[in-house]
């Protein structure tokens, strides 16, 4: 193995896969015995050698889907309480699924896996197909998901590759090429390196081997099981990789949301349309969110010709900001109080609305963004 460290310039193509191919043994030894001493207590994650559920593996694959472990945690422990298995899940209605999920983020995530579980259980008996083909064909299972849920809950060789393996794969083999363009190459050279046996464990300790050793700043190169094979080391420049292009701004759009209060402490929400951003959750009513700059916004005092009652409508002073993963969002909020039986027959989406207390919000299936609306208003109400 002596080839596995010897330094190489920054590669691609060809000479990465060479230096692949080398270290193809000593590099999943190394990783796998550190695994076994040094892996992360995860809830979801099983002893080695001890078989993993496919259910609870696939429900958290696609809650760490562009969220930290710490934050899904919880969620994770709430849904297999309330929902122990793929069947409870499938049977589910799927505003307590957004319910639960309310928080987590890119709500497109709970819409699938409420999908996904209906079809595992039309399609496959409430089993989980175990081979990268099936699973992709369900919805919300992508080719990251599939091969995460193939190692780890049934041992097959595949190679799941996130944000935490490219970062790895680009400083063992010192890959120069900037992301995103570099994914096929990083995915490629991740591929040489999987084992036949313990798939599963093997891509959970490059996981863990990338979120606490192998890290965005200030890799730990002195705890690491693999340093001595780690090209970008030897040439000194562990920390400068993996390179990025340049992102382009994020555009801003604006808009004003309308939190309508009865004296009795209800809130008036209503659900967003089942397709596009945020589909099926609930939020209070607000105007279009449209592009900054597209046109002139128009003065608070029109606005309030689009509120969804009839009330003495005023500006809560300051805003909200929220920045999803496309656009900047800014919002201005107005706050009425309206009475508990307010008429709502001359607005267009009066069959979306309803009115819930203030003390069920908790509950309600809101996105984080109104929920900084709705305190945002409370606040200046109290």
């Amino acid at each position: 193995m002596a080839a596995a460290a010897t330094t190489f310039p920054l590669i691609a193509g060809q000479s990465a896969t060479r230096g692949a191919k080398a270290a193809s043994a000593a590099i999943p030894d190394a990783l796998l015995a550190w695994y076994d001493s040094s892996r992360r207590e995860l809830p979801w994650r099983m002893a080695p050698g001890v078989a993993a559920d496919p259910y609870k593996i696939w429900l958290s694959e696609v809650m760490l889907q562009q969220t930290t472990v710490k934050t899904v945690v919880p969620y994770w422990r709430k849904f297999v309480a309330r929902w122990p298995t793929v069947a409870d899940l499938a049977a589910a209605d799927r505003e307590a699924v957004l319910q639960e999920w309310a928080g987590l983020g890119y709500y497109s995530r709970a819409r699938n896996l409420h999908a996904c579980a209906q079809a595992v259980v039309a399609m496959h008996g409430s089993r989980l197909p175990s081979t990268t083909e099936e699973l992709r064909l369900l919805p919300g299972i992508g080719a990251y998901t599939s091969a995460a849920i193939a190692a780890i809950a049934f041992g097959q060789p595949a190679t799941p590759v996130d944000g935490n393996i490219e970062r790895v794969m680009a400083r063992l083999f010192a890959v120069d090429t900037p992301l995103p363009r570099a994914k096929s190459q990083l995915k490629a050279l991740a591929e040489t390196l999987t084992p036949d046996k313990r798939a599963g464990d093997y891509a959970q300790a490059l996981m863990d081997l990338g979120a606490t050793v192998c890290t965005p700043r200030k890799p730990s190169c002195l705890l690491c099981p693999i340093a001595r094979h780690c090209q970008a080391r030897a040439l000194g420049i562990e920390a400068a990789l993996p390179k990025r292009a340049a992102k382009a701004p994020k555009p801003t759009r604006t808009g004003t949301a309308f939190v309508a209060l009865t004296e009795d402490g209800r809130v008036l929400l209503r659900s967003r349309p089942e397709t596009g951003l945020l589909a099926g959750m609930l939020e209070v009513p607000s105007t279009d969110w449209l592009v900054a700059g597209a046109g002139v916004p128009p003065p608070l005092r029109h606005t309030v010709g689009q509120a969804p009652v009839t009330g003495n409508w005023w500006a809560v002073p300051g805003g909200i900001v929220h920045v999803f993963t496309h656009f900047r969002l800014e919002l201005n909020v107005l706050r009425a109080l309206v009475p508990a039986r307010a008429d709502l027959t001359l607005w267009a989406r009066t069959a979306d609305c309803r009115w819930v207390h203030r003390s069920a919000l908790a509950g309600q299936a809101l996105p984080t963004v109104m929920r900084k609306v709705i305190a945002h208003a409370l606040q200046a109400a109290a």
